[in-house]
């Protein structure tokens, strides 16, 4: 009798691990075969600037999610309000040493020291977001990523415009009073790629504007934006755009009846009066397809750059209450021709330097110089942006834009 209870017995576990799936299920939390990545993440700001480190941390989250999809966990160490300095070559081993398989850093200045450190652990896959050294190094262990963000840059910019147009249309704004200001970090490559992107886009489909930009020499200084964006004000500019970390411009934006467009993060609560719509990198793309990849022992890409043909750009809400009348129409037809190819950025029919078209343009060799043997960037009618390397390297100073350095 013992024998046949315990073989009834051992017929129900049986069946109930087949009910259960044996464990098979990639999702379950307790498969033994699910794969757990452990990911450093440094990050010159917080989440709290509702700007950029606060759009890697929303990457972040989206990453996780969909690779638990797939099966992959992640195990997450951040590094917060680490400084452009010998701290983050701290942070970067320190990541190394408790066992991180992938470090990301999240500022363009992070890189030098991200380099010092990799050579010592080649085993770790060390990733530089918006720089481009790792690009040329001899280092199998290096990689550097960006997104082509003057797609979504120039998309806002033909919201601006549109503003613009229609303000001159009404005969609210002379035609030769449609001024923007642009807060920029730093008169990087990175900062001068976005905004004439911007411009174009802005004068594409309002030819009488012109622009002006304060840098203000810092990736995120609050005081220091918000303080740009009203002395570009008080300087006639009735719409503000930034590439600066924080929501001060478009806070100022509206206390000073300008409009606004944001950069990495949808900025309409802060400034429903003022702000448009924004344009943001989706990292998650990115974070997803690397970390997949470290799970699966698999090589990636050492520079990668993709935009809105992936889902890498991407618009914010637009702001229906403010926007001009067929402003959603106009984006959608604006996106397919940048994604179909019928319309280029960088097309040098649409701008001129010092008042003559520009023919010729060599990109950035390693040391990050442009020198005459370089590869020509400019053919067939468009300067071709973030194809030789993922990190921008359009620097000319066009006509229509004042700079304020």
């Amino acid at each position: 009798m013992k024998k046949f209870l315990a073989l009834i017995l051992s017929l129900v576990m049986a069946l109930s691990l087949v009910a259960c799936g044996g464990g098979d299920d990639p999702k379950d939390p307790e498969n033994n075969d699910s794969k757990t990545v452990k990911v450093g993440l440094i990050c010159i700001g917080d989440e709290n600037d509702q700007g950029y480190t606060y759009n890697f941390i929303r990457g972040k989250e989206a990453a996780t999610k969909a690779l638990e999809e797939k099966g992959i966990k992640v195990d997450w160490v951040v590094k917060y309000n680490v400084k452009e300095d010998v701290k983050c070559e701290d942070a970067n081993r320190e990541l190394a040493e408790d066992g991180c398989q992938l470090i990301i850093n999240n500022s363009f200045g992070f890189e030098e020291y991200m380099l010092k450190v990799a050579g010592d652990y080649p085993e770790i896959q060390f990733v530089g977001c918006t720089n481009q050294n790792s690009y040329g190094d001899t280092l199998k262990n290096t990689h550097n990523a960006f997104a082509s963000i003057y797609e979504g840059r120039y998309l806002a910019g033909v919201v601006a415009g549109m503003k613009l147009q229609e303000m001159i249309d009404a005969g609210d704004l002379a035609a030769d009073k449609a001024v923007i200001g642009y807060v920029g970090a730093y008169p990087y490559a990175e900062v001068k790629s976005g905004y004439t992107a911007y411009f174009l886009g802005a004068k594409s489909v309002c030819p009488s504007v012109t622009m002006k930009v304060k840098f203000v020499n810092s990736w995120s200084d609050a005081t220091a934006e918000g303080n740009a964006a009203s002395a570009l004000c008080d300087e006639g500019c009735v719409l503000i755009s930034q590439h600066s970390d924080n929501t001060t411009p478009a806070t100022t934006a509206q206390s000073k009846g300008a409009f606004h467009t944001g950069y990495n993060n949808d900025m309409i609560d802060v400034a429903p009066e003022s702000s448009l719509i924004g344009t943001r990198i989706d990292w998650s793309v990115y974070f997803t397809y690397i970390i997949e990849a470290v799970a699966n022992g698999q090589e990636f890409d050492q520079d990668w750059c993709h935009g809105i043909d992936n889902g890498a750009v991407v618009l914010t809400k637009l702001n229906e209450k403010i926007a001009a009348p067929g402003t959603a129409e106009k984006l959608a037809e604006v996106e397919k021709a940048i994604t179909d190819g019928t319309l280029h950025i960088f097309d040098t029919s649409k701008f001129t330097v010092n008042g003559a078209p520009v023919t010729t343009a060599f990109a950035l060799d390693t040391n990050g110089d442009f020198v005459p043997d370089s590869e020509e960037v400019v053919y067939d009618g468009y300067f071709h942006e973030s194809t030789v390397q993922s990190a921008p390297y359009f620097t000319l100073d066009i006509d229509g834009i004042t700079l304020d350095q």
